[in-house]
Parts: structure tokens; sequence; C-alpha cells
């Protein structure tokens, strides 16, 4: 499978064809806190064609300002509404399932603040549910407390399965490197709510207000971005600017509708057509 050379969706070969674009943050957008080379350029252009856009991430510690802080910070003119985080996501899944529910929650600000917007409160009362997402500052007494909520029927939900996130001095523990200790502990294992769930997509084309058949999924991931906007039944895009080669990528069941180097070739093919 050579770049730009997989198996193309049905009139949707050239980037002109699609009507609305997901993007994953890490690979596609950035890498090691710098923009990758064609990002700015893209961005741009999907704004000059007034083509709509979600910038997404499993990452469910930041709020969608801190993300387009950070973006800006780095150079990525991304407004707050065109970020979707796992965070996010499971709010709306929460507020779908339960609607004004409780829950002990493991996480930052990112995560609390999404489940206050959707009128949650956070409770180690008998909550409804226990939620777990990222944290820099795991604590043994919260976890035990998660154990013992879990173990007396509190449902068990994680915003995202990432074992490990990264950092510019190597990966570090992630959520599911946490629900996995939870598990071990009582037996139950948590509903993932974060890519590969097709649930993380579907929340963010109702955002975007897409369809699936004219939308793209870019990412730089089989396991993740790939595989779930294919279930969503999304274009797909891999990118080879973040964490999958070709040799990789071909070792999975299933192909992304193309592979190109980066979103640079993106870009060009958006500005051949202005």
């Amino acid at each position: 499978m050579s770049a730009d050379h997989a198996q193309p969706g049905p009139q949707l070969t050239h980037a002109t064809h699609i009507a609305s674009w997901l993007l994953d943050m890490d690979g596609v957008l950035v890498r090691e806190e710098h923009p990758i080379d064609g990002a700015t350029l893209f961005l741009d252009r999907l704004r000059e064609r007034e083509t709509p856009f979600l910038v997404l991430t499993n990452n469910s510690m930041y709020t969608r300002r801190d993300l387009s802080a950070r973006l800006r910070w780095n150079g990525l003119d991304v407004p707050e509404d065109h970020i979707w985080t796992s965070a996010l996501a499971t709010a709306v899944f929460l507020n779908a399932q339960r609607p004004g529910g409780t829950a002990f929650v493991i996480g930052e600000v990112g995560l609390t603040t999404a489940l206050h917007d959707i009128g949650y409160t956070q409770s180690e009362n008998d909550p409804d549910y226990v939620v777990v997402g990222e944290t820099r500052s795991y604590s043994f007494d919260r976890i035990t407390k998660a154990v013992r909520l879990v173990g007396e029927g509190a449902r068990f939900i994680a915003t995202n399965p990432d074992a490990t996130g990264p950092s510019l001095d190597g990966p570090l523990p992630a959520t599911g490197a946490v629900t996995a200790l939870i598990s071990k502990a009582t037996g139950r294992q948590p509903y993932f709510i974060g890519k590969p769930n097709p649930l993380m997509i579907r929340s963010a084309l109702r955002e975007l207000k897409a369809h699936s058949e004219t939308t793209a999924m870019v990412g730089d991931r089989m396991d993740t971005d790939v595989v779930a906007g294919l279930e969503a039944g999304l274009h797909t895009v891999l990118v080879l600017s973040g964490v999958s080669d070709e040799a990789s990528a071909n070792r999975f069941p299933y192909k992304p509708s193309r592979v190109v180097e980066s979103v640079a070739v993106l870009a060009e093919e958006l500005a051949s057509a202005t």
C-alpha cells in the first residue's frame, strides 16, 4: 500500500470532494509541540473554502479553550468551537443515557467541566457512574475509592482506552493504564467512549452537523483514527506524519480510503481548486 494509493472511497478521491473534515490532532496537525509541515496551510485552505471541520483528540485533560490556546501557542489557529474531545463525547453519552446523573470522577478540568456543563453532580456517595479520564495527579486514595464504588455497582466509564500518552520526555501512563488497575481489582471492564469507539466520531458529526458519507476522518493511527472512521461510515485518510508508516499500516485487516504523506498533500489539492 503505497502513499496516496490505498482504496479511495467512491467520488471522494480528491480533497475537494470532501464536504467536512474530522482531524486528529497529534501526528496530523502537531508533533512534539510543533506544527507539522502543511498543517497551517491546510487549516487556512479549509477556512478559505468555508469547509466545516473539527479537531479531535482522545485527551480529556483540557477544555476546548485550553486546547485552542495551546494550539495557538504552537502556531495553529483553531477556535475552541472547532475542537472535540473525548471528555465532551463522554458528556454527550452520559447525558443521553442518564440525564442529570451523578459521577465519581478521576480526571482533570476538561472532563469535570464537560460533566458540569450537562448538569452532572460529582459525588462519592452511591454515584451512577465512575468516570475515569486523563490526569497527571493519580491518587491511590481516589483509585481505591473508584475500585470500591465499581465493586458496589457503579457503572464504569472511561474517556478513552489509550494506555500511554505522548510527552517531550517519552510516553506517560494514560487512561487505559489506570482503568486496567481498577478492572484487575474489580473484574469489571469500563466502557470506553473515545476512539476507536465510533461513538466519538458520531458525536463529532452531530456537533459539526455533517453527514458521514461526505465527511473525512484524517488520522495517523490505524487502530484508533482509521478504524473509528471506518466503522462510522466515513472516508478515511491515513497520514504518515505521525506514528504509522506504510509497513505497519499494511499489517491491519482493513485499509484507509487514502494514504498520504501529510495534510500538506490535502492542502495542495484544495489550493489547486481555488
